[in-house]
């Protein structure tokens, strides 16, 4: 009794059915009002860009604004790409931080000054003044010293600069112990006669929001010396992951002890080569300081120098080492199976090559929705307008206030403080559009989510319906179609788009959620709430288990959509209720054959990544010669890291999907037929050897 009840709990076993031939192809429609809503949403997330497209303008991230809010470099000023601060100790102020801008005058200049001259020396030489002139906002014509100085026409002084980061900071240098400006331990500011050292304030706060910046030009740098290398790498990965497709499909039993096998090696070399390391820097000078002592340092090749680095690799490397020799002494048995239903996926994938390049497909598309939605987010955050504001050098009750440019010096604003300025301060805006910026780049964001899940969703729904097509055909490929992958992508996009867009409106919702939580989680970083920051936790927790559920039921639930043609929910719970009576091989048989493909990645990563390791940071001398010079070596071997298991994830992916739709079909196969001649089984002999089964004879 017990027994029946559960089988009822997890739906009743398919019947025989003796014209079943794999995927159906009299089917309808199926969730229509969600492809409608997908459909309206895709409009609407058109119309969200065109919008954006109006009113943004990425030049203002691009490039430095002067005071009246104008680009420095474009239109008018397209010969004055530099921008030059009056005041340059006024970007000491804290509101640099809170508004990035300094309160100072700003203009766009053609180059920087290198002389330092005051206002009352340049104004008494011809020569002087008119070079003088040039970093002034407007012709001061024929005004006297002090109405320049009260209108603010031209800087009290110049100080000899450089340019960095599109801006004119001052010369700053040391003779000994001693900071310098210009070769000079003191400038004249126009009033008094300061030391060069009162100028580092002002130029840390105003570099503060542009170290980042810094950092990026380098690594920029770094791809343009080592783009090409970092090409090569990736076709040598491209190249490997094609050789153990090509292996796999005619060596699958081979192949995956060898890979298991080679897995274990590269790590224990790994673990080898980090251990040799650790030795030689132990009579090192400064090699045995601790990691926090050390702190986060931006060129990584400084780790490398520290014996604790290496003893941290050894131990990742050691654990990694033991799990997946423990787990193969647990599970070698199973292994069996799963090399069986990994040589069934290898003649899969032999009767539909065409598989393999679908990732292409899919990244194409990918590509497509990433950059409409990075291009959509910039000029998103860039269609504010320019917002002015109140600086004064002294203290004023319209301080910080908005204000107009154009009649400013007309207000009574300018009458309550003469020595006040309206200066532009930062990109704002008042108008409704303004007013729900917020929410269009929140819609941005989940379209984003929706659309992506949706060509996922896309390339798993294609492929299911090509290789179930290739399990359910009796003669092999007789009774499969002339081009099954073409056929499977035109019955998912002609009869099922509403039910892939279900399924990714369904993981996209959580995966907002996620977002919100980590943005949540960023701005309570600095909270003393323990409750808070343990709720938190555990919410993301829960919703990183929820969206790893929802993928594997998503992941299914179209398997069974491109075999049966019936919409998401009930093929979702048909799929669930099938893994469900069969859940020890979906624990033992399916989740091992994903640990063999994940190795199969790991290799190809471990290869690559090693050559790329050894070639970018010149550890060898066989590649001293031909590696370019680099800021940071790191960036290439980063790039290539991910890159290499992107492409390995593109082409196992096929793989994986292959090896999950033929176990679906494996098991439909258990229930519909018993081996007999009226209902034979459609697996391969050696699966049926494997699980001690058999058709019998007519």
């Amino acid at each position: 009794m017990p027994v029946e009840e559960g089988a009822k709990k997890s739906g009743e076993p398919k019947k025989f059915d003796p014209n079943f031939k794999g995927p159906i192809h009299n089917r309808g429609c199926t969730d229509i009002i969600c492809c409608i809503f997908f459909i309206v949403a895709i409009v609407g997330y058109v119309a969200v860009g065109i919008l954006a497209w109006t009113h943004g303008d990425p030049r203002k991230v691009i490039y430095p604004t002067d005071s009246m809010g104008q680009y420095c470099g474009q239109g008018k000023l397209e010969k004055q790409p530099l921008l030059f601060y009056f005041n340059m100790m006024k970007c000491a102020s804290p509101m640099v931080l809170l508004e990035f801008q300094c309160p100072t005058p700003q203009v766009c200049v053609e180059k920087c000054p290198d002389q330092t001259l005051t206002l009352v020396t340049a104004f008494q030489k011809t020569k002087d003044w008119e070079y003088y002139k040039s970093y002034c906002r407007a012709d001061p014509g024929t005004k006297s010293v002090p109405q320049i100085l009260q209108e603010k026409l031209c800087p009290a002084y110049l100080i000899s600069s450089k340019p960095f980061l599109q801006r004119c900071f001052p010369s700053i240098g040391k003779k000994g112990d001693v900071i310098t400006v210009g070769d000079q331990e003191t400038f004249d500011d126009g009033k008094t006669i300061r030391e060069a050292k009162d100028l580092l304030a002002g130029m840390k706060n105003a570099t503060v929001v542009m170290e980042g910046r810094q950092v990026a030009m380098k690594i920029f740098e770094d791809y343009t010396k080592s783009w090409y290398w970092i090409l090569i790498c990736l076709v040598i990965a491209v190249v490997l992951s094609l050789i153990f497709i090509v292996l796999l499909r005619f060596l699958a039993g081979v192949m995956v002890w060898v890979m298991i096998l080679m897995v274990i090696i590269v790590v224990a070399c790994g673990i080898a080569y980090c251990s040799i390391k650790y030795v030689n820097l132990k009579d090192t000078p400064g090699s045995n300081i601790t990691l926090q002592q050390l702190g986060f340092q931006p060129d990584f090749s400084v780790y490398l120098h520290i014996r604790q680095t290496w003893l941290a690799f050894i131990i990742i490397l050691a654990i990694l080492e033991f799990i997946i020799i423990l787990l193969l002494i647990f599970l070698r048995n199973r292994i069996r199976v799963a090399v069986e239903l990994m040589k069934e996926a290898s003649r899969a994938v032999g009767y539909v090559m065409s598989s393999l390049f679908y990732p292409i497909f899919t990244f194409f598309l990918l590509t497509i929705v990433i950059a409409y939605w990075g291009i959509t987010a910039v000029f998103l955050s860039t269609s504010s307008e320019p917002v002015y504001k109140v600086f004064n050098e002294t203290v004023c009750s319209h301080a910080r206030q908005t204000c107009n440019p154009e009649n400013y010096t007309l207000s009574a604003m300018k009458t309550d403080c003469p020595q006040s300025e309206c200066l532009f301060a930062f990109y704002g805006g008042e108008t409704p559009y303004h007013k729900y910026l917020i929410l269009l780049q929140f819609y941005n964001v989940f379209l984003f989510f929706w659309c992506a899940n949706f060509v996922t969703a896309l390339g798993q729904m294609t492929l299911a319906g090509a290789f179930a097509s290739y399990y359910w055909a009796p003669n092999k490929p007789g009774d499969m179609p002339a081009f099954p992958l073409c056929s499977s992508l035109g019955r998912s996009l002609r009869y099922h788009t509403g039910s892939l867009a279900f399924g990714s409106l369904i993981l996209a919702i959580v995966q907002v959620i996620r977002v919100l939580l980590e943005y949540i989680d960023h701005k309570l970083k600095g909270a003393e709430n323990k409750f808070a920051k343990f709720l938190l936790c555990c919410l993301k927790c829960c919703f990183w288990c929820l969206e790893k559920c929802i993928k594997f039921i998503n992941r299914n639930a179209y398997i069974m959509v491109a075999i049966y043609g019936k919409n998401f929910c009930r093929s979702a719970r048909d799929a669930f209720f099938l893994l469900m009576r069969n859940v020890i091989r979906v624990v033992v048989l399916d989740k091992v054959t994903d640990f063999i493909l994940f190795l199969g990645k790991l290799l190809i990563v471990g290869l690559v990544g090693i050559f790329a390791f050894f070639f970018f940071s010149g550890q060898t001398d066989a590649f001293k010669g031909a590696a370019p010079s680099l800021h940071y070596y790191w960036v290439p071997i980063l790039t290539v890291l991910v890159g290499t298991y992107l492409i390995a994830h593109g082409f196992f992916s096929v793989y994986a999907m292959c090896v999950d739709t033929l176990f679906l079909c494996f098991l439909e196969d258990l229930e519909r037929n018993d081996g007999s001649p009226e209902r034979p089984y459609l697996m391969s002999e050696n699966l049926l050897n494997v699980l001690k089964k058999k058709n019998q004879a007519n």
